[in-house]
């Protein structure tokens, strides 16, 4: 427990410190920038205990940074999703809709060139201690940018209870929703 809470505050001063920006003005004058981020929390769903948090940040060369600390997963792989809506109501996290698919492809894996969803983020494998750290980095979205093909404002993240296979359509039988958290700005 210790040692977590440790990370997650370690994590947290690195996303303070990482977010300002000194941009050059004019005649050696600078301007603080902030990037844009989104921090948000993780919770348990379909009676599980899985929880954490979740950062995206805008990079200065526009990719955004997701940063994930998952905790309470059972052994095993398990999918990780981006879904449509930013509802964690219900406590099955089905009001958080489908996996987010703008442009219309096959559920697949991350950059398979017969497509997949922009939210088919992966599979994760927690440690012996029932923990993840993920770190995803991608040029297919943005935050609060008017694509709609992009944009993850308003959507969810959406941890399950199985292991994508990557070919099942359209979710790749991961099973339930064990752990839910809305992208809000």
């Amino acid at each position: 427990m210790k040692n977590s809470t440790l990370l997650l505050l370690t994590l947290s001063l690195i996303f303070a410190i990482g977010c300002k920006k000194e941009v050059k003005k004019e005649e050696g004058t600078t301007q603080a920038m902030t990037a844009k981020k989104i921090r948000m929390e993780l919770e348990p769903k379909s009676e599980s205990n899985v929880k954490g948090n979740v950062a995206f940040t805008q990079e200065e060369d526009g990719k955004i940074r997701m940063v994930a600390i998952i905790e309470g997963l059972e052994p095993g792989d398990h999918a990780i999703h981006i879904h449509e809506k930013a509802d964690c109501s219900s406590p099955d996290g089905k009001s958080t809709g489908g996996h987010w698919n703008p442009t219309g492809q096959p559920h697949g894996k991350w950059g398979d060139s017969t497509g997949f969803h922009k939210g088919d983020i992966g599979n994760i494998t927690p440690d012996e201690n029932g923990r993840v750290y993920l770190e995803f980095i991608t040029d297919e979205w943005c935050i609060g940018c008017d694509d709609s093909n992009k944009d993850i404002v308003g959507k969810a993240i959406i941890v399950h209870a199985g292991t994508d296979d990557f070919t099942t359509q359209p979710t790749g039988a991961a099973g339930g929703r064990i752990s839910c958290g809305g992208i809000i700005e």
